[in-house]
């Protein structure tokens, strides 16, 4: 892989629509070894998590300053919470873990650092979980590309026509 193309891999792996989904394919294309990339843009996709939770923390902080944010915020809070809290008591961590580690769109560092701060939960222990989620997203993208789709066909039933 050239330095752009390390460049490339690294910014899609920081990009909020990519991501893992793209990044590992992008790098695996450009003949890289599958170990590596692995490695690479999970690191990148990780710095996500506490970058955005600083970032959007900030702005929040300096948004309740203005009226109608700080009414429409709380209103939009409290209703999501109430909404959510029996999910969120029930799963919590480990509904947050499965939600970042099936790799899907929507599905990824960033929405789940906005939905874990948006929720409340614990900024260390929420860090540590989309790592771990991260990690796992990376390794089924891995697998899923380096292998074909046709490895994980055992999770699916085969039907004639």
């Amino acid at each position: 892989m050239t330095p752009s193309d390390l460049l490339i891999t690294a910014l899609l792996a920081i990009a909020p629509i990519s991501e893992l989904r793209g990044a590992i394919p992008y790098a695996i294309i450009k003949k890289a070894d599958p170990v590596f990339v692995y490695f690479y843009c999970v690191f990148f996709n990780c710095l996500i998590a506490p970058f955005f939770y600083i970032f959007i923390s900030t702005l929040h902080k300096l948004l309740l300053k203005i009226d109608w944010y700080s009414g429409l915020f709380e209103k939009f809070i409290l209703k999501a919470r109430d909404k959510i809290k029996k999910g969120v008591d029930k799963y919590g961590y480990i509904g947050l873990l499965i939600f970042i580690a099936v790799p899907l769109p929507f599905t990824g560092a960033y929405t789940g650092t906005a939905g874990a701060w948006v929720l409340g939960l614990e900024k260390r222990k929420t860090l540590l979980i989309i790592t771990a989620g991260l990690a796992i997203s990376g390794l089924i993208v891995s697998l899923i590309i380096y292998f074909g789709v046709e490895a994980f066909s055992f999770f699916t039933k085969k039907v004639s026509a």
